[in-house]
């Protein structure tokens, strides 16, 4: 049974990490997800903890959807701090171990994740598979 531990904010409802999470637990009914959401950097909002309300309502929203549309075990749906890799390395720090990471971007060009170059620093910093997916925007 593997763990994998989705990664997304703006794309985590997407088709594309859907369709990703399905070809998943094909292969592996017994798999199990989690799903990270960072938290937008503040000033894209007027109130605090209105950043932190967004992210963990994107997050249960999305296991519900998982669950419903693709079978798959979500065992956890948390938000995490803006910088998604501090955020991945708080939920690796107190989680049992997870096997691969799943990060969920906008396209190149217009990817703030990509720019950070968060795919290659996720890699080298957790030593983890990563699944890399291009999703579009949703909700």
């Amino acid at each position: 049974m593997a763990r994998y531990l989705i990664v997304a904010h703006q794309t985590v409802s997407s088709a594309e990490l859907q369709s990703q999470v399905a070809e998943l637990v094909t292969e592996d009914p017994a798999a199990e997800f989690a799903i990270l959401v960072p938290e937008l950097p503040a000033p894209n909002f007027t109130w605090e903890g209105e950043t932190v309300d967004v992210a963990k309502q994107r997050a249960e929203a999305t296991k519900a959807q998982l669950e419903d549309t693709t079978g798959a075990r979500v065992v956890r749906a948390v938000a995490g701090t803006s910088d998604a890799l501090e955020a991945i390395s708080d939920e690796l720090a107190g989680q049992p171990a997870y096997d691969t990471l799943i990060v969920c971007t906008l396209p190149p060009g217009i990817s703030r994740w990509l720019r950070l170059d968060l795919v290659r620093q996720a890699q080298r910093k957790f030593d983890l598979r990563v699944i890399h997916v291009v999703a579009h925007p949703t909700g």
